[in-house]
Parts: structure tokens; sequence; C-alpha cells
């Protein structure tokens, strides 16, 4: 059985990481795409350089976001009945996909772009850089956020029957963070199609973020509590 203090510690740190992540992320300012309204880079991004490391600080908590997610959907499996195991494993499979995707986009900005713009060494680099909207880094954004709403639709469900009614309230808060953003993604991709830019990676990660700045508190009064322990609520 999952220790309180541990389900009531990750679920509290991940809302606080989630909370800390979107602060960072709208003081961050838009230097390229569609929201761009200043001085804008342009491609090839080479003079980026300039806003090294000022541009790059925000992906720092949103790493540390992602790994606590991963956490989260831990304890979660852990706790949900034998019934909905299966949902609660699918969501944990995806959450673990999803942190893997974004751990690896914002690690090659951290270790590989900053270093490269500072040194000169700028070979290749367009592709990969944040400022480019057809990037590999807006790619991976855009996968691994949307694996988050999917793995959230599955813990959601997960919870449903958990026999608190915090752990119900937080299955529903998962459920619409996960339908509003893959709602986002299906409107977006069939309103740009292929110029999909920036529009549904800001989007998504600011839903899934507040998705998880809300659940996370509501999780952590339920593991607090102790209602993850005992039979799960009837269906009747």
């Amino acid at each position: 059985m999952l220790p309180r203090a541990v389900g009531t510690t990750v679920a509290a740190g991940t809302g606080a990481a989630a909370a800390i992540s979107l602060a960072a992320g709208v003081t961050t300012p838009v230097r390229s795409g569609p929201n761009c309204t200043g001085d804008c880079v342009r491609y090839p991004y080479l003079d980026a350089a300039a806003f090294v490391p000022r541009d790059y600080l925000w992906m720092y908590p949103a790493v540390i976001t992602a790994l606590f997610a991963v956490l989260l959907a831990v304890c979660l499996d852990v706790t949900t009945p034998a019934a909905r195991r299966w949902a609660s494993r699918a969501g944990l499979c995806l959450a673990a996909i999803g942190a893997g995707t974004l751990v690896l986009d914002y690690a090659l900005q951290l270790t590989v772009l900053q270093p490269g713009l500072l040194a000169g060494e700028t070979a290749g680099l367009s592709p990969l850089s944040q400022y480019n909207p057809h990037g590999v880094f807006i790619g991976l954004e855009n996968a691994g956020y949307a694996e988050f709403a999917v793995a959230f639709a599955f813990l959601g469900y997960a919870l449903l029957r958990q026999r608190s009614r915090a752990g119900r309230a937080a299955g529903w808060i998962l459920a619409a963070g996960a339908a509003a953003t893959l709602s986002v993604l299906i409107v977006f991709a069939a309103v740009y199609r292929e110029r999909l830019d920036y529009h549904f990676e800001v989007i998504s990660i600011g839903l899934v973020w507040l998705t998880l700045i809300v659940g996370g508190p509501v999780l952590a009064g339920m593991f607090a509590r102790g209602g993850h322990e005992g039979p799960p609520a009837s269906t009747r």
C-alpha cells in the first residue's frame, strides 16, 4: 500500500512544479512564430545567442514537472482498484512516454542548442531551435503534451471509482483537461493543417500544466486523508 506521505508529497510537488513552470513560461518573451509581435528572431535563428540563458530558463521547471507527473501516475496506478487497473496502467505508460519525449526535447535545448549558440557552432542547429515553428522542438512538444492528455484521460477514468470524493473530483479534473487538450488538437489540426506552428503547443502546455495545478492539490488532499485506501466506491 502506498504510504500517505509519499502520495501527498508527490501530488503537492506536481502541482507546485506545474505552477512554477506556468509562471516561468508566461513570463518568457515570445520571439518567433505567429505570436511574436516585437523584435522577432528570424530564420536561421542564429542570433538567438543574445537570449541565452534567459529564454531557456523555463525548461528547467518544465523537466521537473514532467518527472513529477510520472511519479504521480505511479502513485495513482498502485492505488487504483483492480477493475480499473488497466486504465491506470495505460495512463502510467503514456505519461512515461510523454515525459520521455519532453525531457529529451528540453535536454536538446539545454545541452546542445545553448552551448552551440554561445560557441558559435551553429551549423545544423536551425531545425532544432525552439524558435523554429516548424522544427523538431515544436514537433516533440506537440507529441509530448498530446501524450500527457491521453494519459490524463486514462488516469481520470481510473480515478472515478475512488472511494473518496476528492479522488473522484480529481478524476473529473484530469478527464476535463484531457478533453480540452485533445479537442484543441483536433480543431487546430483541421484549421491550421500544415501551418500548425506554435498554435497547439502554446495552448496544450497551458492546459496540461493547469490540469496538474488544479488536480495536484486535490489529489494531495485525497492521499493525506487516506482516501486512496479501502474498497472502491460503488458504481450502483
